[in-house]
Order: C-alpha cells, then sequence, then structure tokens
C-alpha cells in the first residue's frame, strides 16, 4: 500500500509462487488520531472510557497481561503435586482448597466451564484434593460430590491424565495408565508417529510423562486421604488400558481398521513385554528425552510455559536426580509459583488460584490493535510503547517448528513472555497486525515498502524489502528510514515465517504445519482431543487479514490454497466453527473478516449465508453469546448467555460485511453502550476461550475489555458517524 494515499495500490512482482507483499510504512494519520475536538457522543463516551480503562492498566515497560481463567483441574492438580512433594498441609494448599470449594456447583460436581454439566476428571480430581487437605468426607458437600461423581459413571472414567496422577499417589500402579515409553523419542518422522507429529503441547507433556513411566515415581499417601469410596469397583480393579472416550472427535474419513482397538492392543502387548525385563533402549531414550527437556527449559518460563508441562517437568527432574535446591528444579519451580493468583473469597479466607500460562503477547496485541483503531490522539503514546514492546518479544532462534523448516529464518512471536522453542501462527499474525497500525506518523515523506524474492529458487523462501519515496531532504529521508527499519525488519521475517508454516491443505495450525495426522487422536494417551494441532479456519483466516493489511496481493497463491481451505470448512448452515475461542461466532467473525480482507466481495453467496447466520444468532438484547457446549452438541451453536466479547465478534464481522448501517449492527453496538460499566468495562464470567475442545475452556479477563473496544472503533469508522442511528 502506497502511503498518503486514500486506496492501498498492490505491487505486481515476480515474486513466485504468487505477487509479492507491500505495505504501509507512513500515512497521513489525521483521520486515526486526529481530531482536535472529543467525541461527546454516546458512541465516543463509549469508546474513550475503554481506551482509558486499558492506558491505566498497561505496564510501563509497554505490555498489557491479564488473568488468563481455567477450570479448577489447575488448582486440584497444584495440590496432588503438593501432596507428592510432601506439601499438602502447606498454606498454599489449603488456599487452592478453599477456591476448589467456592467452584463447586449445584449439582454436586466441578464443570469445565461456568454453569456447565458435571465433568468425571475435574470432579475426581477436586474432591481428592478436598480430601488430602483435610476436608472430611463426611462434609455435607463432600457427600454431593461423591454421590454426583458415583452416579457419573466414578472414577473409572477419569482421563489419562488423572491416572498418572494416581499412579504417582499410589492409589494405582503405573501399568493401569496408558504407557508412554521413553523410547518414543527414538521413532524417526517417517513413521508419523515421531514426537514431532504430535501437537506442541502434547510434545512437552508427553515427554516428562516418558520419564515418569520410566522410573514410576510415587509417593503412597496414608488411606485416609485416598479416594477408594470414588469407584464402582475398586481403584485395584481399574484396567489397565483406559476405554475410548467421547471427547476424542471422530476421524475426518472413514476407515475399516479398527485403530483404537489395535492401539490399546499394542499398549497390553508393550506392558507385557515390559514385565519380562527392561526395553534394550531404554538408558539411551532416558538420556536423550532428559536431554531434550533440559534444552527446552532455557529461555523459556517453563517447559512449554504452560501449567501441564510444569508440573510434570518438575516431577521428571526429581525422578533424574535433581535436587531440591538444584538450578533446574528451583527454576521450575518458580515458574509454578509465578502462575499462583492470591485472593480472599466472600469470608475472608485466602484463596489459590492457578493460570495454565500468561497472555502478555496476546492481550498486548489484541490491546494495541483496539486502540489504533479508536482514532485518538491520547491513544498514541499507549501504542507506540506497545509497539516497542512486540518488537522485542520478537522470536529470532529456531524452535520445534523449525524440524520441518530449517531453511526459515526465524521471526514469530509466542504467547507468553518467555517460550522460544514454540513461536505461534496466532500470535504472529496478531502481532504483525498490531504492528502495522503503529507506525510513526511524523515522517518526512511517504514511503512504499515491497518485499522481494532474493532468490528464483524455490527453496529459498527469504524475502529482502525495498523502501522508496521522495525527500528534498537526504538526512531526513535516511532518518526516516531508521526509523522505520526495526518494524519493516519484523514484517520481513513475519510475513516470510507465516508463509512457510502453511500446510499442504491451503490452512494454517498454530504451533507446526501439516501437524495432522489423525490415526494419532486413537492412542490411548490421546483422551485429551488435542493429539494433532491441524489446521484450522480461525487461525486460516486470521493469516489472511495479516497478509492483507501488509499488502500481500490477493492472488498470492498462498491465499488462493487458503480461500479453497476456508471454502471446504464452511457449515451448511453458513457458519465455521471455532477451535481457539467459543465457538461458531468465534470462527464466523474470523473467517468472514478474513475472506473480506483479501477481497472476497460482502455479496458473494457463501459471505451472505454466514451473515445471515450470525444476524439470526443475535439475541433480543442485541447481544450474541455461545455456549461451550456447542462443541459436544453442535445443535447448541450460536445460543448461550450474550457475553461482550461475542457480540463484539458478531459485530466485527458484521461490519467488515459491509453491514455498518443494519439493524443488527445498530443493536449490538447499543447493547454493548448500555451494558458498559461507567469505568469504561463489561461484566463478563463466561468462558469464551478455547484451549481443547470438549476438555479444557479459558476465560481471557481482557476479552471484555478489548474486543468490545475494537468492534465499537471499527464500527464508528466505518459508518462515518459519531452516534448510532
Amino acid at each position: 500500500m502506497e502511503s498518503g494515499r486514500p486506496d492501498a495500490r498492490f505491487a505486481q512482482t515476480d515474486f513466485q509462487p504468487g505477487a509479492a507483499p507491500e505495505f504501509p510504512v507512513g500515512f497521513n494519520r489525521s483521520d486515526l488520531f486526529g481530531g482536535d475536538h472529543p467525541d461527546q457522543s454516546p458512541l465516543g463516551k463509549a469508546i474513550s472510557a475503554t481506551a482509558q480503562f486499558l492506558k491505566e492498566r498497561q505496564h510501563a515497560a509497554g505490555f498489557w497481561v491479564a488473568e488468563l481463567e481455567g477450570d479448577t483441574i489447575l488448582e486440584s492438580e497444584y495440590i496432588l503435586l503438593l501432596a507428592y512433594l510432601g506439601e499438602e498441609n502447606s498454606e498454599f494448599a489449603i488456599a487452592a482448597a478453599t477456591y476448589i470449594l467456592e467452584q463447586q456447583c449445584p449439582h454436586g460436581g466441578w464443570a469445565l466451564f461456568p454453569n456447565g454439566p458435571l465433568e468425571i476428571s475435574a470432579s475426581v480430581k477436586a474432591y481428592w484434593a478436598l480430601k488430602i487437605t483435610g476436608h472430611s468426607p463426611d462434609a455435607d458437600y463432600m457427600q454431593r460430590a461423591r454421590e454426583a461423581i458415583l452416579e457419573a459413571g466414578g472414577a473409572e472414567k477419569v482421563n489419562s491424565f488423572t491416572r498418572y496422577y494416581m499412579a504417582l499417589l499410589g492409589l494405582i500402579s503405573y501399568h493401569q495408565c496408558p504407557a508412554v515409553p521413553p523410547e518414543l523419542v527414538l521413532l524417526p518422522r517417517w513413521t508419523r508417529l515421531s514426537i514431532y507429529d504430535m501437537s506442541a503441547w502434547s510434545r512437552t507433556i508427553l515427554m516428562p510423562l516418558s520419564l515418569l513411566w520410566a522410573y514410576k515415581p510415587h509417593r503412597d499417601l496414608p488411606e485416609e486421604q485416598q479416594i477408594e469410596e470414588l469407584f464402582i469397583k475398586s481403584a485395584r480393579k481399574l484396567s489397565i488400558c483406559n476405554d475410548v472416550t467421547e471427547k476424542v472427535d471422530d476421524l475426518t474419513y472413514r476407515s475399516r481398521i479398527p485403530w483404537a482397538w489395535m492401539f490399546r492392543q499394542f499398549d497390553r502387548g508393550y506392558k507385557l513385554i515390559e514385565r519380562c525385563g527392561g526395553p534394550p533402549l531404554r538408558n539411551k531414550s532416558i538420556r536423550i528425552a532428559a536431554g531434550w527437556i533440559l534444552e527446552r527449559l532455557q529461555n523459556s518460563d517453563g517447559l512449554g510455559a504452560i501449567f501441564p508441562p510444569i508440573v510434570w517437568s518438575l516431577v521428571a527432574l526429581k525422578s533424574l536426580g535433581f535436587e531440591d535446591d538444584s538450578y533446574e528444579v528451583v527454576t521450575t519451580r518458580q515458574q509454578l509459583d509465578a502462575l499462583i493468583l492470591h485472593g480472599k473469597n466472600s469470608q475472608g479466607e485466602k484463596t489459590v488460584r492457578l493460570q495454565p500460562c500468561k497472555s502478555p503477547v496476546w492481550d498486548t496485541s489484541i490491546a494495541t490493535l483496539a486502540l489504533a483503531e479508536t482514532g485518538q490522539a491520547d491513544c498514541k503514546e499507549a501504542v507506540a510503547a506497545a509497539s516497542k514492546w512486540m518488537r522485542s518479544q520478537e522470536i529470532r532462534s529456531y524452535g520445534d517448528w523449525s524440524i520441518t523448516h530449517r531453511d526459515v529464518e526465524p521471526g514469530g512471536w509466542c504467547f507468553e513472555f518467555n517460550n522460544e522453542f514454540y513461536p505461534d501462527v496466532d500470535d504472529t499474525a496478531m502481532v504483525l497486525m498490531a504492528l502495522s497500525k503503529s507506525l510513526p506518523d511524523d515522517l518526512h515523506a511517504d514511503w512504499l515498502a515491497e518485499l522481494i524474492p532474493q532468490s528464483e529458487r524455490v527453496l529459498e523462501k527469504r524475502l529482502s524489502t525495498i523502501v522508496s519515496g521522495k525527500s528534498e531532504h537526504l538526512q531526513s529521508a535516511m532518518n526516516d528510514v531508521s526509523r522505520l527499519q526495526p518494524s519493516l525488519d519484523a514484517f520481513r521475517r513475519g510475513v516470510q515465517w507465516l508463509l512457510a508454516m502453511q500446510s499442504k491443505n491451503g490452512g494454517w495450525g498454530a504451533f507446526d504445519s501439516n501437524n495432522d495426522f489423525e490415526l494419532l487422536t486413537r492412542v490411548p494417551f490421546a483422551d485429551h482431543n488435542a493429539m494433532i494441532d491441524p489446521p484450522t479456519p480461525d487461525i486460516t483466516a486470521r493469516v489472511l487479514e495479516a497478509l492483507a493489511m501488509l499488502g500481500v496481493n490477493s492472488q498470492h497463491e498462498a491465499i488462493q490454497k487458503a480461500l479453497a481451505f476456508l471454502w471446504k470448512h464452511q457449515e451448511e448452515d453458513g457458519s465455521w466453527p471455532g477451535r481457539w475461542g467459543v465457538n461458531y461466532i468465534y470462527g464466523t467473525w474470523q473467517v468472514v473478516v478474513g475472506l473480506i480482507a483479501v477481497g472476497i466481495s460482502s455479496e458473494d453467496a457463501r459471505i451472505q449465508k454466514a451473515i445471515n447466520w450470525l444476524k439470526a444468532s443475535q439475541q433480543s438484547n442485541g447481544g450474541w453469546g455461545e455456549t461451550p457446549d456447542s462443541y459436544d452438541h453442535p445443535e447448541l451453536r450460536g445460543t448461550g448467555n450474550v457475553t461482550p466479547s461475542q457480540t463484539a465478534w458478531a459485530i466485527l464481522a458484521l461490519v467488515a460485511a459491509g453491514e455498518s448501517h443494519s439493524t443488527a449492527v445498530f443493536d449490538g453496538v447499543r447493547y454493548l453502550i448500555e451494558t458498559q460499566r461507567t469505568d469504561g468495562s463489561w461484566e463478563e464470567t463466561e468462558f469464551t476461550g478455547t484451549g481443547f475442545p470438549k476438555v479444557f475452556y479459558l476465560r481471557y479477563h481482557y476479552y471484555r475489555i478489548y474486543f468490545p473496544l475494537l468492534a465499537l472503533a471499527r464500527y464508528r469508522r466505518a459508518a462515518r458517524i459519531t452516534t448510532p442511528s
């Protein structure tokens, strides 16, 4: 796009297989940050109030990070870990149990999201954590929990993760867990069963668990702290291999081979062989697995920078013989402690809750984008500070993704503060969009930047940046380019990294490309429903939005392949599912915005079908809402308690499709304005983020802030008015 011009101009070059990306590096920002006269309309006041809310909470370094809330499996597993470490009577354990008790549902058990149905693994672990920390099994709330668990099938129904905690605390043997042999690390890529054919998060969980399988560490809790009463039969009679669970999605193709049954027979056979003697490559496997873990503890907020592998890596390190005062154990414990949040309940009792990880890059990129879209001069400083911080977070080193992309220059962003081995596509795309909205606006000339290939070789994916423009003063021009250089370099690396991470089917996954070998979802350990990281419509569309914002030509082969992928995955009713947000509202929002961004007409029948679905899903108060239960029950798509974040997503999609003057958008905007608090925020207790569909959901505490702000700001710009009318 050429700066200082009303319309984007896309360069046509000889970049193969598509056209060269081109993007703005400076332009007249009077329409974006202009306006000496504050907008005093209800819409303007709402935008200003939320912008002020964000500015007041920006950290001095330039980033934003809010609480990331999950369900009580986090607190329960934390207590189970403390029990293994002999710290079940600690102040933190007691406070975590207090929080767990507060979250008990009316049905007696614990759920994955507010007002959700009983989830058996979460409920068993919550009950166990309470009992370990001194809560009497005769208490009314414990009796109700026990009855609800038994009615749901008992502790026999728990998932693989829970079985490993049972083995760790001496309730069952490790042979009653799905086998995770360390020899897996030796499997080559051609088997399609290597650790790099698994999703990044499964990989980081599996590797420390493989050391637990090898060493079988355990602490036998006394009988009064065990949970034999939660089994229909008994813990000793628990099968040696867990059954196939309905939590795991069906294969996308039909197969006559009973793969799930076959993998379970292999599991039984392997355990039988292991009983007859140690596997010949066990020591080598342990050595490689340990080295793998230790390498990935460097420059990271813990292994994978997420709660489960941090917990298991702590146990694995102790199994390997690392002392409590060793650097590795101390650092891992500190990284776990960094996820703790302290509070008090309504009775004034101390509580402890755990975050699954931290989300500074994600929060900062979306908050920056929202503030930039407001067009308010008082947001410039915050946007500039955030831009500088985001540039500093770029990962310039090779990680797991490079196993299949050895010739690609690093240039992505992760979700957390530090997670060097695991930049992800979603965060990279969002950061690039935020950076593109935060370029200097006081340059001495209009500048044009183009990305061109360094080589004609097909395998050479590196790009170069050419900047052109006119200036009467050489020194001023050189100063301009010098100021732009950090962003230009980030754009170049980010675009080429995104293009390289595209999968063969045209879509993008989160951490890897072509991570879609579905047979891995049939192994016994795969009951977390996220064994692989296949391309998804929401991430694919966000990449399209980012590429379009950076000027990549819509005829580029990568974009054309992505379009085919998106059309293929549209549902019959016009919606798209969401992998990383709840659910069809999230997916449909992102796909519609991405399609419009790369030039698909809003009049396209398929776009209109999506718009009609969104309008039909709008509720009587003007808002939108969807329950996480729609993953288990697709017939519930587009239904649920209205939330500010999901309302914002729907508005963003409709505005992008040219519906800014429609009744649906007006009613949605009115809902947001009328429900806004005096401090510029909104109330939202529902979980609208997705970790693992059907298994783990999230409440991003800033979703209720920056997404409504982004929707209101884009509505104001699109409608070209100051009040909704």
